[in-house]
């Protein structure tokens, strides 16, 4: 297995392995966005989740919630200054998401890309033979598409990332609402 790969290695010109080298970038950056984001928002959820739990049970103290900033009195709680912190709070927990949705849609076009630079130049290596067998054709351009396989796997990471993160910036942002109309409804 390792050998094969070595040898397709070897075998590649230098922008199908700039193709690989950049969709493998692409990977490492977003695993390590799901798991940075993952944590963070597990950690979030999990305070919020708390938080909404005290509101709910009628507690007083509310002025260690992060819905509400820390700079203010507790008497000048507007709807307008919670719906802002809101935002603010929302924004931070979706950022990263916009670069797997990045890479979700072009990790394939990268893909394919080195596909058809793989096929063209073993077409143009056989251009100067007189007579080709699909024996000779097929495991080239078996290599080259080999480009694009990578850039789909990328690409169903990147997504499945993606939507995985989405819902857990929705579910916090859920408990961020529900903590903002308990609020309102004590002022």
């Amino acid at each position: 297995m390792i050998d094969s790969i070595l040898n397709y290695l070897q075998a590649s010109n230098i922008l199908t392995l700039g193709v690989l080298i950049l969709l493998s970038i692409y990977f490492i950056l977003i695993v390590w966005i799901f798991i940075y984001k993952m944590l963070d928002l597990n950690s979030s959820i999990s305070t919020e989740k708390n938080n909404l739990d005290s509101l709910l049970l009628g507690e007083s103290k509310i002025s260690n919630l992060n819905i509400i900033p820390k700079t203010i009195n507790t008497t000048t709680i507007t709807k307008e200054l919670l719906e802002v912190n809101e935002i603010s709070l929302v924004r931070e927990a979706s950022s990263g998401l916009s670069l797997l949705s990045i890479v979700s849609s072009t990790a394939p076009f990268i893909g394919l890309f080195g596909t058809v630079v793989g096929i063209l130049e073993s077409f143009a290596a056989f251009a100067n033979t007189s007579k080709v067998s699909f024996s000779v054709i097929a495991p080239v351009i078996s290599e080259a598409l080999i480009a694009t396989a990578a850039g789909i796997f990328v690409a169903i990471f990147a997504y499945t990332f993606h939507q995985i993160i989405s819902r857990k910036v929705y579910t916090l942002n859920t408990y961020l609402k529900s903590q903002i109309n308990i609020i309102l409804s004590r002022v």
